[in-house]
């Protein structure tokens, strides 16, 4: 019986491997209009210097968006992403949850929210290019520019319309945000940004 099942698992792989095609990196591919963030392919991770050591590194795990994309002129396209700020992500669960709830760190109950809405875009090449936004953080809204690559558009398994990819990175000084705890004792202020995202055609 258990041969059997992997027998049955093996043809069902090779299935979806046949039907499964390589993403066109081509925007002019990707269908118009709006697009809904997929949280289960998404991520944000940062990292910054701990005293020059290493890149002390972790990530948010709520993470909402929308994004209007436009195939014909990809500048024009514009992008709304909030994050949760109490889904900051460590590995270790009593850190987090001090930097969830001081007011010296990510003060969650007072600013729940960690909002990105673009306001420019710059086409550098037909794959990437700069996306320029206001990001809203502790209760401080700044302009923020991330390095952005289109990976293409193609076919997620449970998703019937085009799911849309793309990377992005980018550095932000936290102390423009009034978090400047530990500065002096070599805890790093340019917080390195990277981001990886699908976003689905809505429905």
């Amino acid at each position: 019986m258990k041969r059997a099942s992997r027998v049955l698992f093996f043809v069902a792989a090779l299935s979806l491997s046949a039907c499964a095609t390589a993403p066109v990196q081509a925007p002019s591919a990707a269908a118009p209009g709006n697009y809904v963030l997929d949280p289960a392919h998404a991520s944000v991770i940062w990292s910054l210097s701990h005293a020059g050591l290493s890149q002390y590194t972790a990530r948010f795990d709520d993470i909402s968006g929308t994004l209007n994309f436009n195939p014909d002129a990809p500048e024009t396209s514009t992008v709304d992403i909030s994050i949760a700020s109490d889904s900051v992500s460590t590995g270790l669960p009593k850190f987090d949850e001090t930097l969830r709830s001081e007011a010296k760190y990510f003060n969650a109950p007072a600013y729940p929210q960690i909002r990105f809405v673009s306001t420019f875009a710059q086409k550098l090449t037909d794959t990437t290019g700069t996306v320029t936004g206001d990001l809203s953080f502790r209760g401080v809204t700044r302009p923020v520019t991330l390095q952005t690559t289109f990976n293409g558009a193609g076919k997620s398994f449970g998703h019937p319309g085009d799911t849309l990819g793309f990377s992005a990175t980018g550095i932000i000084k936290r102390s423009d945000f009034g978090m400047d705890t530990l500065l002096n004792f070599g805890i790093g202020d340019a917080v390195k940004l990277r981001i990886e995202a699908e976003f689905n055609q809505a429905q």
